[in-house]
């Protein structure tokens, strides 16, 4: 039997501030945890799995479809598979947020410390997740 797998996502947050960094993979889903910079964002991106994003701290704006949304601390967001998407910090401190993708998006264990880094490694091939 498997042990209970447990965070603190806001305790989890503190201890780096990475961009990107994937907490937990399983066979079907994949728990990331997301710290976008003030004036940062994620990214206009496109993805072909699912993903469900809860805000923890912090002010953003969701960009989907075309539609414009503010989020804030408690609120989640659905990003159906292969939806245009983006999320934007809009507050003074960071965007904090944690993300459920099904099936996972990115390398078990992931770390990006910047946007930029995430972007390479995804160009690179060198973000891919595992295969099923």
């Amino acid at each position: 039997m498997a042990s209970v797998i447990h965070y603190t996502i806001a305790t989890e947050a503190e201890k780096s501030p990475d961009f990107r960094r994937v907490l937990w993979t399983g066979k079907h889903t994949q728990l990331v945890i997301m710290t976008i910079p003030p004036g940062g964002e994620i990214g206009e991106e496109v993805h072909e799995v699912d993903q469900i994003l809860t805000f923890v701290s912090g002010t953003g704006e969701a960009q989907i479809s075309g539609s414009t949304k503010q989020v804030a601390q408690g609120e989640l967001v659905v990003v159906p598979a292969g939806t245009k998407h983006n999320f934007l910090n809009t507050g003074e401190n960071p965007l904090i947020l944690y993300t459920v993708y099904g099936p996972p998006e990115h390398a078990d264990g992931a770390v990006h410390k910047t946007k930029e880094e995430a972007d390479r490694l995804e160009e690179e091939g060198k973000d891919e997740p595992p295969s099923s």
